[in-house]
């Protein structure tokens, strides 16, 4: 069985299938904040929808970071830091993209077990 999650017509908003929940890329909602404003939105989006799935950011399995400039690297950390727990840190990749939207300066895709 596969569970959607805040399904609209291009996208689902998360995934469910055998016990691990897939995200699909988290962005922010007030681009006027800094990378640390921005990815510290992105992080909060991601624990509203692990949560809908019975999961939580400890159980998450890897994460793909997308920033539009690999100078926010630092900023980008300062946030992630903050939020995730010692001892459960996942597999991550960060990588420099062109994201969709030009005022987005961070997007991260979750994979998580349930």
């Amino acid at each position: 069985m596969i569970q959607r999650f805040e399904t609209g017509p291009r996208m689902s908003e998360m995934t469910v299938h055998n016990g691990v929940a897939y995200l699909s890329g988290q962005i922010p909602e007030d681009t006027s904040q800094d990378i640390t404003g921005q990815t510290r939105q992105v992080l909060q989006a991601i624990d509203a929808l692990l949560a809908q799935a019975g999961s939580d950011k400890t159980k998450i399995l890897r994460a793909e970071i997308f920033l539009a400039d690999i100078g926010d690297f630092a900023g980008m950390n300062k946030a992630w830091e903050e939020w995730v727990p010692q001892g459960h840190t996942p597999a991550r990749a960060t990588v420099q993209a062109k994201l969709a939207d030009p005022a987005w300066k961070v997007e991260i895709v979750v994979t998580a077990a349930v």
